[in-house]
């Protein structure tokens, strides 16, 4: 693994204007377009063991602890009052779009992101629930949540509107609310989709100081190819927002609350209050989720805190994805990538400026493949939601890091073609066209080669 990641930080240094200048030369422009070439396919997700879902390397005993117990609770599954077998979990509802954390986050492990196989379908009807399921949502995936784009009266909306209720349920009571009219929103073209987001190696994401973020950012030769990139930032202090499919949120801690609330109903600390307060259905005291005042589960630091804590320190915890061993191949995959413009954006390595908060690692290199900056990606990919500084069609670069054992790309999920994906970065107005010209003019090889080392990450 050392021995990769210097190879990658090696290949990150090369000059991209020299380098590409010397690619073009060679006559990369009259190669035949890959996304044209039946010689050029995505092999799929990668084989193997799962490259994630450990713990970081170095953690003293009571973090690893932590870990193991933050673990079981992102397994837990949600009822409404704890009455379901097998799902002792207080909170759900009365809206949600899924009864766990490791129901959407499973793929290649827990922590990561959705499943082949979606568990939506059947938590729709689970224990008496009466949920008509959407058909934006099928059986092989992925695992999704539905936002609006505008109110009724025109007005900017986009938040969630959960998938299911929880009407029906035997421990629903009298709740009688129902589901959102999706066909009518699909019908105005008023719903979007977004995909649950991995969390593996996310501490380190964490940890990387603003200034080294904007640092990175400014030390890119990225102006001559027409990206640019800005920083998500915090309304109140100002500092940067790196989490979500578009950095809105600061913290762990606010994107595990945020998503407790708005993808299972659960209240907690940071979000005390229902999100439906219909009468009927507001069932148990609130918050539902709250700093624990017993010890029951062998692992005191992770007992007394509350799910919360647990969901933040099980990402603040979790080991960034392993690549696979590289080859020939993938390592001159690794170089075309670098040569056509794909590292201004997915950065290969950023050094967090300061030292592993866990691990006393000093400046432990943060290999996840994004300048956690929001591009504008064009109107083919816009989904014309805005959350803090990131307008409708910004999106924060997704990280790369263990994208070979993935099965669904981009913010909503519409494919699992990595060749696909890559395409979709050009329309009109996208940071990312010249980049995608280049990947255009590689030859068959090259663009197989450029695949498969995406496939090896």
């Amino acid at each position: 693994m050392k021995k990769f990641s210097a190879k990658r930080q090696w290949a990150a240094r090369i000059s991209f204007a020299t380098v590409f200048a010397v690619s073009l030369g060679a006559g990369l422009t009259n190669a035949q377009a890959p996304n044209g070439s039946t010689q050029v396919t995505d092999p799929g997700v990668r084989g193997g063991p799962a490259s994630a879902g450990g713990m970081l390397n170095n953690l003293t005993s009571n973090y690893q602890d932590f870990f193991t117990g933050a673990l079981t609770r992102f397994q837990e599954v949600d009822s409404v009052s704890g009455t379901e077998t097998n799902a002792k979990g207080v909170g759900l509802g009365p809206r949600f779009n899924l009864n766990s954390c490791s129901g959407c986050h499973a793929q290649p492990a827990i922590g990561g992101s959705s499943p082949a196989s979606n568990p939506q379908i059947g938590v729709a009807n689970e224990y008496g629930a009466s949920n008509t399921i959407p058909r934006f949502i099928r059986p092989d995936g992925p695992v999704r949540e539905a936002r609006f784009i505008r109110n009724p009266d025109g007005s900017p909306d986009g938040g969630v509107h959960d998938l299911f209720v929880i009407t029906g349920r035997h421990d629903a009571g009298n709740c009688n609310i129902s589901q959102p009219d999706f066909e009518d929103a699909l019908e105005q073209n008023n719903v979007i989709f977004r995909i649950p987001t991995p969390l593996f190696g996310a501490g380190l994401v964490e940890a990387i100081t603003d200034s080294a973020i904007m640092s990175n950012a400014s030390n890119r030769a990225a102006a001559s190819v027409g990206i640019s990139g800005q920083a998500n930032r915090s309304g109140n202090d100002g500092t940067v927002t790196r989490f979500g499919w578009k950095a809105q949120n600061k913290s762990l801690l606010m994107f595990a609350g945020e998503a407790y609330n708005v993808e299972q109903g659960v209240t907690n600390e940071l979000f005390p209050n229902e999100r439906d307060e219909t009468p009927g259905c507001l069932i148990n005291p609130l918050p539902e989720d709250g700093t624990n005042t017993a010890v029951n589960g062998g692992y005191p630091a992770s007992d007394y805190a509350s799910d919360l804590i647990n969901f933040a320190m099980f990402a603040r915890l979790s080991a960034p994805p392993t690549p696979a061993t590289p080859t020939a191949v993938t390592t001159a995959g690794a170089q075309i990538f670098n040569q056509i413009g794909c590292n201004l954006c997915h950065t290969p390595t950023i050094n967090p400026g300061t030292n592993s908060p866990f691990t006393g690692l000093a400046n432990p290199a943060v290999s996840a493949f994004s300048d956690l900056l929001v591009h504008h990606m064009g109107e083919r990919l816009a989904d014309n939601v805005s959350q803090g500084l990131a307008g409708g069609d910004q999106f924060r670069t997704a990280p790369l890091w263990g994208v070979g054992q993935r099965i669904f790309f981009l913010h909503d999920g519409r494919t699992n073609n990595l060749i696909q994906a890559i395409e979709a970065h050009q329309s009109r107005g996208s940071e990312a066209n010249q980049v995608i010209n280049n990947f255009k003019q590689l030859s068959p090889n090259q663009a197989q080669a450029l695949i498969d080392f995406l496939r090896s990450l």
